[in-house]
């Protein structure tokens, strides 16, 4: 089939190089968003699968809306057979959802109709999900409603940070939209209708969203610290100012410590919860580079029982 992929942020590129090299499928052009500012010097910077597509000479498409005309007639003069899709970031009309035979197939990571939205697996990892996996399914116009042509399933890992678990997604979720694609074109595939029952919704997660709170149990806060890793970025309060916290783990054996109470030793940073301790191990002090929470500690001097979060 003629192809337009549609893609934006560097989890998309495993499906697309999947569709270059597939030799089966004609990648005609790719469909991004528009270049975005970037670095300290806020320059505009073109996104990871814009590069990938110029990369290997295809013709990149950047509207700043899909429902943009000029955008609109160049598609139909590409008259593409089907449209995969990965994580583009933008809501597509139907004006552009008919253009293509065969629609736009979409790779989803979750295990529709589980998880429907923008950050599916944050909210696998936050709801403590011990299997999630991909889907690949016909876009409608609602939210990722559509029927499904195929699954994956994947582990969730105890330790597993929500971008350790959307890499190996995307790498694995890269054979299965590619063999999608096969199925389509050779007939031996059909989408089935999602069932009605089972539907949970995965909102983006906001920079509120990842505040830890202290009085929560510790299992929760192991939740948030990994579901918001690397982005939003879990973070708390410590003397006024924002600090990150990129890794923490439950401490079964500690339930000595008030929530948000601080303990720190020589090698040690502990925090109370609303259950056991959790143990941090990496943090980010406003404006600073990721540390060991040790060395954070030794450098704040931490007074015997401070509190963080207030």
């Amino acid at each position: 089939m003629k192809l337009v992929f549609a893609g934006t942020p560097e989890v998309a590129v495993p499906a697309l190089d999947a569709l270059i090299s597939s030799g089966r499928h004609e990648v005609a052009a790719v469909v991004t968003r528009p270049d975005a500012p970037a670095g300290r010097g806020r320059r505009l910077v073109a996104s990871p699968v814009a590069e990938r597509a110029e990369e290997a000479g295809i013709e990149v498409l950047k509207p700043v809306r899909p429902r943009d005309e000029d955008f609109l007639a160049r598609l139909r003069e590409i008259a593409p057979d089907c449209c995969p899709v990965v994580a583009y970031g933008a809501l597509l009309p139907k004006t552009a959802l008919d253009i293509p035979a065969r629609g736009w197939v979409n790779l989803h990571f979750s295990l529709l109709p589980a998880w429907r939205g923008a950050a599916p697996v944050q909210h696998a990892v936050l709801a403590g999900d011990e299997v999630t996996g991909a889907s690949t399914f016909l876009i409608e116009e609602g939210l990722d409603s559509g029927p499904v042509y195929g699954v994956l399933t994947e582990e969730v890992r105890p330790t597993d940070t929500s971008g350790d678990l959307l890499t190996r997604l995307a790498f694995a979720g890269a054979g299965l939209l590619a063999a999608t694609m096969d199925g389509i074109e050779d007939g031996t595939l059909h989408a089935v209708p999602q069932p009605e029952d089972g539907v949970t919704l995965a909102p983006k997660i906001s920079v509120e969203d990842a505040q830890v709170q202290w009085s929560a149990p510790a299992l929760r806060v192991d939740r948030v610290v990994r579901g918001c890793t690397p982005a939003p970025g879990a973070w708390t309060i410590f003397r006024g100012e924002r600090l990150k916290l990129i890794q923490a783990v439950p401490v079964l054996d500690r339930a000595d410590l008030a929530p948000g109470e601080l303990s720190a030793s020589k090698n040690n940073v502990y925090v109370g919860t609303g259950s056991h301790a959790v143990e941090l191990l990496w943090v980010q002090p406003q404006g600073k580079k990721p540390m060991r929470a040790a060395d954070w500690a030794r450098g704040v001097r931490i007074a015997p029982g401070e509190l963080i979060g207030v």
